[in-house]
């Protein structure tokens, strides 16, 4: 800690060590980005919030904890084998969920399939508490894994963290491979068709059908792969429902702020929000406002930023018109 000395040379002090709430801030935006892209892929295929987004990344994290620790009567296989199978696994609960519940209902209202997916998401909570096993565990973040040092490199003493890069990598990898797979693809440019208009999309041939699977089962990798990143020490754990009931929400506000028709606003949502939180946290006692807040400082932080740029631009950052 330094001092900062102001106009009238009383000295304040100050969180002046900048960079542990910036890491902080860009690992977790990145966690909420990595949520955030499934997210923004649905709206824009289907026009509809998942709230069960958050399950496919539980279901994922815990499939690959009991083939990784060999619970019960399940082999203990090599982490990477079991990280595919949780990733397989959050691609099969997604296709079961668009097959079971959403093809019925497409012609339906939108808000009708909304809320097909929160029930879709208390029946997974539901079936992952009635499986055996222990749901307090966390997976081994990535330095574990490969029996390294938990962290790439120090930057001013602070550590920067081998899972905090892996989140970050795997966002901007991700993010890339969504736009260039919109913008480059047959099979993306037919899901931006069925979103804007599935009975013409289905008189020029193409299969509406086929298409929802498609972005269904990239929405479950993606919620997979997410799944994986975020179920580490020290805030991760294998809780049922976990993901849903704090990291979703906050994926949610990401995409709106970003632009829920934007993939690369999912990426800047998130990183903005995840800035948000961690300055709010490490600063709160030297901004007005938030000085006199208990608790809750990141969110009420979260809550008026969100609510200005909705106001000035309500289809978001990088959103364009409807």
């Amino acid at each position: 800690m330094h001092e900062l000395v102001l106009a009238g040379g009383t000295p304040f002090s100050v969180q002046l060590n900048l960079l542990t709430p910036l890491f902080d801030g860009i690992a977790n935006g990145a966690a909420y980005g990595l949520l955030g892209l499934g997210l923004v892929l649905l709206y824009k295929s289907n026009g509809i919030f998942n709230f069960a987004q958050g399950e496919f990344a539980m279901i994922a994290a815990i499939v690959t904890y009991v083939f990784d620790s060999g619970t019960g009567v399940l082999p203990n296989l090599p982490f990477f084998v079991a990280a595919l199978l949780g990733v397989v696994a959050g691609v099969l609960v997604a296709l079961i969920t668009e097959r079971l519940v959403i093809r019925p209902m497409f012609n339906r209202a939108k808000v009708i399939l909304v809320v097909g997916t929160v029930g879709v998401a208390l029946l997974l909570i539901g079936v992952e508490g009635l499986l055996p096993y222990p749901k307090t565990e966390q997976l081994p973040d990535i330095g574990t894994v490969l029996g390294v040092r938990p962290y790439v490199a120090k930057v001013d003493q602070i550590p920067i963290a081998d899972q905090d890069v892996a989140k970050i990598v795997m966002l901007v990898v991700l993010a890339i491979a969504a736009y260039v797979f919109f913008r480059y693809t047959r099979t993306g440019t037919a899901i931006l068709a069925v979103s804007q208009d599935s009975t013409a999309a289905r008189v020029v041939g193409i299969s509406v059908e086929r298409i929802s699977a498609i972005s269904w089962g990239i929405a479950g990798l993606l919620g997979g792969v997410a799944g994986i990143l975020l179920a580490v020490p020290p805030q991760g754990t294998l809780t049922p429902g976990a993901f849903t009931g704090s990291t979703l929400i906050v994926a949610f506000a990401a995409a709106v702020l970003g632009g829920m028709t934007s993939l690369p606003g999912a990426f800047v949502g998130g990183m903005g929000l995840g800035l948000i939180e961690a300055f709010a946290n490490a600063d709160a006692a030297f901004v007005p406002g938030l000085r006199s807040v208990a608790n809750g400082q990141a969110e009420l932080a979260v809550f008026v930023v969100l609510i200005l740029v909705l106001l000035v631009r309500p289809r978001g950052l990088l959103g364009q018109e409807s």
